[in-house]
């Protein structure tokens, strides 16, 4: 992969130095942009993330990154990762903070895990858990069908009706832990906090 061709997505409520040491761990040079210029002329993005999904949008709205990441990855065919709040800023929409719509590149929405669902389980979900991917995923490539990744989250996407491969995970309900389809590549844990089964997933990532 050609040097400086990945770039991180900057928009202020990313954990981009956390992503950053990984891909150079991984031996990518890797970049940090909050250009729209250069998120459009990207090959690979990363768009990851932490906190409130509506200031993230206001974020990325007030950058021009928004239009930005749409035209790179549904006009110029760029792959994408969207890790945690990132991944949930792909979708139609979430309920944090009052309804927000996303960036409309996963066809589902995030809402807070309720009561009912968590069957006595905590909010967020934290710490190490186990995901189940289909033998067929790519990002999965190499590991075990039910694999140990890190996640931090109060909030879920469901999987009913996607297209697209997907893998789950379960918090008192199973929810959405990766998706990819195409060029759109998305997880709800933290691979870059994951160790060695996270290094391989960006891995197989990267060499999509």
């Amino acid at each position: 992969m050609r040097k400086n061709i990945v770039k991180i997505i900057d928009y202020g409520m990313g954990n981009l130095w956390s992503v950053l040491s990984a891909l150079k761990f991984l031996g990518y040079d890797a970049a940090v942009s909050d250009d729209p210029d250069e998120i459009v002329s990207s090959e690979v993005l990363l768009l990851p993330g932490v906190g409130s999904f509506r200031k993230a949008m206001i974020a990325l709205q007030q950058k021009d990154l928004d239009k930005a990441i749409v035209e790179a990855v549904q006009i110029k065919g760029c792959k994408i990762l969207g890790i945690c709040l990132g991944m949930q800023l792909m979708g139609l929409s979430s309920t944090e903070d009052g309804d927000t719509a996303g960036l409309g590149l996963i066809n589902t929405r995030a809402d807070r895990f309720s009561v009912q669902e968590l069957g006595g389980n905590k909010i967020p979900h934290i710490g190490f858990d186990l995901v189940h991917s289909r033998p067929e995923m790519r990002l999965f490539k190499g590991l075990q069908q039910a694999a140990d990744f890190y996640f931090v989250h109060s909030y879920r996407m469901l999987y009913a009706g996607l297209n697209g491969n997907y893998a789950t995970c379960s918090n008192g309900v199973e929810f959405l832990a990766a998706y990819e389809q195409d060029n759109i590549y998305a997880t709800q844990f933290h691979p870059e906090k994951s160790q060695t089964n996270g290094l391989i997933l960006l891995q197989n990532f990267l060499l999509q």
